[in-house]
């Protein structure tokens, strides 16, 4: 009899010519345009990170997989992938070491210790950018085009200033390497659908649900739907997160009204952060939520087997119940009625439970043991940083102590909102004192809530008569290019040397000691920052000398 070798596998029994080198290759090429755009928009600097990227990205899973003892899969251009779609989520003017570290974490972290290719929960290359974005975040937001740091056409849309969506959909605006053209990512996502790499279905789920929630917020708010609408589709990263992140095999729902279900949710998750967030993109975010609750959207969406559920008569049941224990033995009936699981499991729930408290101690006391030994050094760094700021703000004192006059902050605080600064509050009044030991004035720090990013705590120096001698942020969260100038010598010199007994400021050009020029583009941050000078004045003002 002849011998038959036969290989059997686990389901699904997935037939294709296509092998994944074959799949990583076309995506690679469909990023081409976009990547091609990127160093042409944006010089030396960008081809220099998209190298960077995809060479870190190919050695650290070489070197980890080589220490691991594990199969090398540089091969099959996944590693490749990771790191061009990390570059093209990055700014052209991104140091090259915290590029690296983007894409070590992406490769390392992500994929290869989930298992490798087709084991990660998220994308590597997303979750390398949001690492990025959390660990240094001034760099992540910095856009430079021409040599001139710019504002995201998004961002300046959020700003109320006016875009050209024509220099957003070819791309001649400011953003990460790969976003900004529209037109060079519709052209890879055509190649991908003619190819048949990706299905359509998740990209225009998100782009169509995205653009109708958009649209339907901007008839609220009277704006240019139209404009307003196409503004936000071509600016981002939506083209690149839709149709190159979204669309990962491993990542995405494989269930057809997942897809759907996962399409929905990615539009509704970025119209949320993009309109109610603090910041103007949001894609990123957006995928990584999404990508974690796949594994919910496909158990509920997938299909019952063959059969399944079917309703049985009771008597039905019973006969087909008599029937099989006839035909069995008794021991083996005796045995499947010994070994059939409970409904709940009371030892494996305890068990769980215990190991559950047991590493919550643990971690517990390793932070406890971690805080302990940096508990000092933080305290030192902090306390040295605000000793800078104190010589910033009064650079002709000589020591700057802490005020026993003012150990009730919440009165005084009162007194602010009374005196029409509801939304400011005094944190900390100091005393500056000069060389022979006399008061000469005092810093203090407020916070005000009223800023477009959110708080704001800006440090001011005052002598005892009521003059500013200089102000620091300890606090800033503004948008880059706009309220961010705050920081710029430009605006904060505008207080210094100025007695007042209030600041204004003005769009027109200031006109006497009272009136501070605005920030262009970033009235916001011009009100709040004026708002909480002004109520360390009238604090001053009212103190006078100890």
């Amino acid at each position: 009899m002849e011998e038959m070798n036969l290989k059997i596998s686990a389901s699904p029994h997935v037939r294709s010519k296509a092998t994944t080198s074959d799949i990583m290759f076309d995506v690679i090429l469909a990023l081409v345009p976009a990547t091609a755009f990127g160093v042409y928009q944006f010089g030396v600097s960008a081809g220099i990170l998209v190298a960077v990227c995809i060479i870190t990205a190919v050695l650290a899973e070489l070197i980890y997989q080589k220490a691991m003892h594990k199969k090398v899969t540089i091969g099959d251009y996944s590693a490749v992938v990771t790191g061009l779609l990390l570059a093209l989520n990055l700014p052209p003017t991104l140091p090259w070491w915290m590029a690296m570290l983007g894409t070590l974490f992406a490769i390392i972290v992500v994929k290869q210790l989930f298992g490798g290719l087709g084991q990660n929960f998220m994308n590597p290359a997303l979750a390398g950018r949001c690492f990025l974005v959390l660990s240094f975040g001034s760099y992540m937001t910095k856009f430079m085009l021409d040599g001139v740091t710019q504002a995201t056409p998004l961002a300046n849309l959020r700003n109320g200033l006016p875009i050209n969506i024509k220099d957003m959909f070819f791309g001649y605006t400011a953003g990460t390497i790969g976003e900004t053209s529209a037109l060079a990512l519709l052209i890879g996502a055509a190649y991908l659908l003619i190819k048949r790499v990706i299905s359509p279905k998740i990209p225009v789920i998100y782009i169509g649900s995205f653009a109708i929630c958009i649209a339907i917020y901007a008839a609220t708010k009277n704006y240019d739907v139209v404009d307003f609408t196409l503004a936000h589709l071509c600016g981002g990263g939506l083209m690149l997160g839709a149709w190159f992140m979204a669309t990962d095999y491993v990542t995405s729902p494989i269930t057809s009204s997942g897809k759907i279900i996962f399409g929905i949710l990615l539009g509704l998750l970025t119209f949320v952060f993009r309109i109610f967030g603090g910041t103007p993109e949001g894609v990123s975010y957006a995928i990584i939520i999404s990508n974690l609750l796949v594994p919910l959207i496909e158990k509920v969406t997938a299909p019952k087997s063959f059969g399944y559920g079917a309703d049985v008569s009771k008597d039905d049941k019973k006969s087909k119940k008599e029937e099989e224990k006839e035909e069995k033995p008794a021991e083996i009936t005796q045995k499947e009625s010994e070994t059939k699981p409970s409904r709940f499991d009371a030892k494996g729930f305890v068990n769980a439970i215990v190991v559950l408290c047991a590493i919550t101690v643990i971690m517990g006391a390793a932070l406890g043991v971690v805080n302990n030994i940096t508990k000092e050094p933080i305290a030192k760094a902090k306390q040295e940083a605000k000793e800078a700021a104190y010589k910033e703000v009064f650079p002709t004192a000589a020591k700057v102590a802490t005020s026993d006059k003012m150990d009730d902050y919440t009165t005084i605080n009162d007194l602010v909102h009374q005196m029409g600064y509801p939304t400011v509050d005094i944190d900390e009044l100091a005393v500056a004192l000069d060389s022979s030991g006399a008061q000469a004035g005092y810093v203090v720090t407020a916070t005000t809530s009223e800023g477009y990013g959110g708080d704001i705590q800006v440090m001011v120096g005052i002598s005892i008569d009521g003059t500013v001698q200089g102000i620091d942020f300890l606090v800033l969260n503004e948008t880059v290019g706009f309220g961010l100038n705050a920081k710029e010598p430009e605006f904060k010199d505008q207080f210094v040397g100025k007695k007042v007994l209030a600041f204004e400021y003005t769009k027109t050009g200031a006109t006497g000691d009272s009136q501070i020029d605005a920030i262009s583009g970033a009235t916001i941050t011009t009100s709040a920052v004026v708002d909480a000078i002004n109520a360390a004045v009238m604090i001053v003002n009212l103190l006078g000398g100890v």
